[in-house]
């Protein structure tokens, strides 16, 4: 295995003979001393974790906990030890955290710290957003806010800049340059566990303690990260990530950009990847419900064969995806438009949680009748699910309410939810049935966005 090389708070070091799935968490506590990074949930949840990561694309805060060490070779880490200056210096949200009261215990302190210093450095202002990966049980977040706002338009300091002409050495363990690379190794190691942002794979190693014998990193895939405007619609490659996908989605498609806003948190959104959302096949991911919607079809590889099929078909059943062994994920093309779009996503809390039902809708009109209906869910299944009877129910009819009432019982063939710590059987169907209605009024031009309605 080549040694794996980075900056750590702007010094070069080199890593020998760990374990691919050691993840940086324990690396900085265990073996450097640097315990300023909180272990809290593990997991990627609570954001105590929290570090700076550069590279080439820009500077993320990532979660520690869940990040391998391959995945950092020619970055740069910074820890909430190195955001003091050479000399002692404060960084300036650590001078108003202080000011505006933003600690008590300060278990939680240094990753909200680390998430601030990372906004501030990418010019960001939207911190409910960027703070959402970062929970605090004793302060509030008032103070935090307030934190943030002081310093939004402070200077960068001098010292946080990343010299990454400083590192050299081979590529990084386990991690092909190329998709081409990718397909050659990958098919005649058909058994190895691929891991692009480890947002869901980290929880394999720190969660169920499973052993991964045999990993390829796909970070260095950079051709996998690409999106391309093609005929009809946009090709996303697997490896790009949640947060560039979401900026991508903004303007043609801003109701999958406000989900994927949900998506989690900042630092799971910089480090996962839409290839995984969707390869990993989950029930709830949010992805996947949107783009059935939206009728995007997926290019699946083996070697030099690819193939291309609707995403509805590759969800078969709880675990089981349309995909060969040595098979990937190597990109989504997403249609141009989809004007009619709406996404739904009902969790216990707003920010930072899994769904219990996520609904996507896309309707199309032609004067008062319905001319087509794509209507797929995520939570109310073993698989994402398009409503099949439910779309039936509405093909060619008035678009009135008393169209989308008659349609509503055929959520009962389409879906047999279950019943779980996150939603009962019962409350998930009529939640689903409550969604359509809200489309409906929604269409029609009422308000109905929790955002939006006031008392």
């Amino acid at each position: 295995m080549n040694d794996i090389a980075f900056l750590l708070n702007g010094t070069p070091v080199t890593v020998s003979g760990e374990s691919p799935t050691r993840t940086l968490l324990d690396w900085l506590r265990d073996t450097r001393g640097l315990t300023g990074t909180k272990e809290g949930c593990n997991e990627g949840d609570c954001g105590a974790c929290t570090v700076m990561v550069t590279d080439t694309g820009g500077t993320r805060a990532l979660n520690a906990c869940i990040l391998f060490l391959p995945q950092l070779h020619g970055k740069a880490v910074r820890t909430v030890e190195g955001l003091t200056g050479p000399k002692g210096e404060v960084h300036p949200v650590q001078t108003a955290m202080v000011e505006k009261h933003g600690s008590q215990c300060g278990f939680c302190t240094p990753g909200f710290v680390m998430s601030m210093a990372a906004a501030q450095k990418n010019g960001a202002t939207d911190h409910d957003d960027y703070l959402a990966g970062n929970l605090c049980r004793c302060t509030g977040y008032a103070p935090i806010i307030r934190a943030a706002e002081a310093v939004a338009n402070a200077p960068v300091p001098d010292w946080m800049t990343e010299n990454l002409g400083a590192l050299s050495g081979d590529a990084a363990p386990f991690a092909p340059a190329t998709s081409d690379e990718l397909a050659e190794w990958y098919e005649s190691h058909p058994d190895a566990v691929l891991v692009a942002g480890a947002t869901d794979v980290g929880l394999w190693v720190t969660k169920q303690l499973r052993d991964l014998p045999e990993v390829a990193f796909l970070h260095a895939c950079t051709d996998l990260q690409e999106i391309e405007n093609v005929e009809g619609g946009w090709r996303v490659g697997a490896g790009v990530t949640i947060a560039a996908l979401r900026r991508a989605m903004e303007d043609p498609h801003p109701a999958f950009a406000e989900l994927l806003r949900r998506f989690a948190s900042e630092q799971v959104r910089g480090a996962a990847t839409i290839g995984g959302n969707i390869a990993n096949g989950s029930p709830i991911g949010d992805a996947p419900p949107a783009l059935i919607a939206m009728g995007a079809r997926l290019h699946l590889r083996k070697g030099d064969t690819r193939r291309e099929i609707a995403l509805e078909d590759f969800f078969i059943d709880y675990g089981k995806q349309d995909r060969a062994k040595g098979e990937f994920v190597e990109a989504v093309t997403i249609p141009d438009t989809a004007p009619a779009l709406a996404c739904y996503k009902l969790s216990k809390r707003f920010d930072q949680d899994i769904s219990a039902v996520c609904g996507c809708f896309n309707i199309d009109l032609k004067g008062s009748k319905i001319e087509s209906a794509r209507i797929a869910f995520g939570g109310m299944a073993g698989i994402p699910k398009r409503a099949s009877a439910v779309e039936a129910a509405l093909q060619g009819r008035d678009w009135t309410l008393a169209t989308i009432e008659a349609a509503l019982p055929a959520f009962a063939k389409d879906f047999t939810p279950m019943t779980d710590m996150r939603a009962s059987a019962d409350y998930r169907l009529e939640t689903a049935q409550n969604m359509l209605l809200r489309y409906f009024h929604e269409r029609s031009g009422n308000p109905v966005s929790v955002l939006e309605v006031e008392a």
